[in-house]
């Protein structure tokens, strides 16, 4: 094999393995999707998914750049003997538009999941506002009857 056919085996394995990243990727956001699904959400372990996650673009990102350095190299080749690499390209183009479709189901499920983390902490947020209003009035009820005159029933030991 020659060195243009070794690098288009490097691109075909570099988007595999950005595959099964992208595939990690939709697993972690069904998981925080169950999170905010549950009505209870555990903030440590959407926190713990978060950093997976960031783990993982970061695999991303350096699988990026090193597709983009290997096609570099054989750019030029490939557009003067297009007929000799047809096959590599076509799978090329195939896992080329996988990983697009991957991507966008993950920019849905974000989208998603945003939608279900704004929900969740504005119902979070009202029953914060509830809590401080029923304390509130707690608070006013005790303050205004410690100030007032009225004189509360008591109960008297009358045995002699």
């Amino acid at each position: 094999m020659d060195m243009t056919g070794n690098y288009l085996t490097l691109l075909e394995e570099s988007l595999r393995k950005k595959l099964l990243v992208l595939d990690e990727i939709q697993q972690y956001n069904l998981k925080q999707q169950e999170i905010f699904q549950s009505g209870e959400a555990d903030m440590d372990r959407f926190d713990e998914y978060v950093e997976e996650k960031g783990t993982l673009i970061e695999k991303l990102n350096s699988l990026d750049n090193g597709f983009e350095s290997l096609y570099e190299k054989v750019a030029q080749e490939l557009s003067e003997n297009r007929d000799q690499y047809r096959d590599q390209i076509k799978r090329l183009q195939e896992l080329v538009s996988k990983v697009t479709e991957s991507g966008v189901a993950i920019q849905a499920q974000e989208a998603r999941n945003k939608k279900l983390i704004e929900d969740f902490f504005a119902k979070e947020r009202e029953n914060l506002r509830d809590n401080r209003r029923s304390s509130k009035a707690a608070y006013d009820y005790y303050k205004n009857m410690s100030k007032s005159s009225v004189v509360l029933p008591q109960f008297m030991d009358r045995k002699k």
